[in-house]
């Protein structure tokens, strides 16, 4: 009998060694310590944090729509898009905060930006949360909420959301995505928790109630980095011109993520207006998915943009991963196109099962649009943001011009953001291929 082979064994680092060429193994190197490799690591620890969120929102709306029905569930929803609009504020802070701190690698400076921004986003948050209580009445009767303590609640929220931002922006500028994701988390799961503890005994009230005690939770925890708390002072003044442009991308995209949603709400009946609010929800837990992975870009590019020209395939992973997400969502109508709003909120809810994949790919053609928009803002001042508010603006009268259906508002916002996708995309890519060749290196890098 033939003598059997002694079995060897080959440490897990030496058997890859062994089994990749020399080139291969020195692409592989280097790509893991390039920037495409932070942004494809932060994307997807942002990704798994999303998801998490994701889940942990849903099981948030689900338990509140069913216990309120879609009546009741309208008016959360629409307290939940007054939020989202004030994240304008919160998401332009946070970005010119991140922008700030990739930009400068001292402790001092970067804990100075963060206590000149943390004052300003005080300051203008308590303005806005007195302004709305002021006005806590007309918005009560222009929305047709029961009581103007959701307003009065949601003013509170507010004035903790605003600096929340500004938190974020020290986590994401030090590409300190395990934190943010734990931020992200925190605020989703004590939402959660507070609105099993409230919403059977308050009703809506008490899932309003819930919503403002995460934020305040969120602002707490978890605390900043030690780093933060240096002495020092800026070696430059804060640009002006970095903050215009952060509100008016943020305005605007908060005005096409929501207005759709109160327009709906004062246009269409409660029960109406309640399941075109579940159809947006979805829509907003998936292109906030996608927002992690462009918030894991912004750092990145933005650190990169103090000594380099620009490098437009630091935008070919964020947008393969947008893309492949929303598909995959479509590829799930698919399987089961009638069963998804009625398995998650309920029988309420089944009539608007139609119109998820339409709402759906809207939401994915405006977040490939705030890819690229994004990518911009990181590098300089860009005039997307206006372009963005322009389109912002053409939702609100498309709306409010073509609304005999719910079929048909979803409708015009997707040709509208068709449109805008075109208008960023074509200047872009027209850019993008004069500097092919500069680029190519970094290409071959990240293969």
């Amino acid at each position: 009998m033939a003598d059997s082979p002694i079995p060897v064994a080959v440490p897990p680092a030496a058997a890859a060694r062994l089994s990749l060429p020399g080139g291969l193994r020195h692409r592989l190197a280097r790509f893991r310590g390039s920037r495409h490799s932070r942004i494809l690591s932060g994307s997807l620890i942002m990704l798994i944090s999303s998801a998490v969120v994701a889940g942990v929102n849903f099981a948030y709306n689900v338990h509140v729509a069913q216990r309120l029905g879609p009546a009741e569930f309208g008016h959360v929803a629409t307290s939940v898009s007054l939020l989202l609009i004030a994240s304008s504020l919160t998401l332009s802070f946070q970005i010119v905060c991140a922008k700030f701190i990739a930009r400068n690698a001292g402790d001092g400076e970067r804990a100075a930006v963060y206590r000149r921004l943390r004052l300003r986003a005080w300051q203008v948050s308590l303005a806005l949360a007195a302004l709305l209580i002021a006005l806590s009445l007309p918005v009560t009767r222009f929305l047709r909420f029961p009581t103007p303590w959701i307003m009065v609640l949601m003013a509170i929220g507010i004035a903790f959301y605003v600096p929340l931002g500004v938190k974020r922006g020290i986590f994401q500028g030090t590409c300190a995505f395990p934190r943010l994701a734990a931020n992200y988390s925190l605020e989703a799961v004590a939402k959660f928790l507070f609105a099993l503890a409230l919403v059977w005994r308050f009703g809506a009230m008490g899932a309003v109630v819930a919503i403002t005690l995460s934020v305040v939770t969120a602002y707490f925890l978890p605390r900043p980095q030690s780093l933060f708390r240096a002495q020092g002072g800026l070696s430059a003044p804060l640009s002006a011109g970095e903050g215009r442009q952060a509100i008016v991308f943020f305005v605007g995209q908060v005005i096409i993520m929501n207005t759709d949603l109160i327009m709906v709400k004062h246009l269409f009946p409660a029960a109406e207006a309640g399941q075109y609010a579940a159809v947006a929800l979805v829509g907003r837990v998936l292109f906030y998915a996608s927002w992690s992975v462009i918030s894991a870009m912004f750092p990145v590019t933005a650190e990169s943009s103090r000594t380099e020209r620009p490098n437009h395939s630091l935008v070919i992973i964020p947008m393969a991963l947008v893309l492949a997400m929303f598909l995959g969502f479509l590829g799930v109508l698919q399987l089961f196109p009638a069963a998804v709003m009625r398995t998650i909120f309920g029988p309420g809810f089944q009539q608007a099962e139609s119109l998820l994949g339409l709402y759906a790919a809207n939401t994915a053609v405006y977040a490939l649009a705030v890819v690229l928009m994004a990518y911009e803002m990181s590098r300089k001042v860009a005039n997307t943001g206006w372009l963005q508010m322009v389109f912002g603006a053409l939702v609100v009268a498309g709306v409010a011009l073509f609304h005999d259906s719910l079929r048909q508002v979803i409708t015009v916002l997707l040709v509208l953001m068709s449109t805008l996708l075109c208008a960023v995309a074509l200047p872009f890519f027209r850019g993008a291929r004069p500097s092919s060749t500069s680029t190519l290196p970094d290409l071959q890098e990240a293969a």
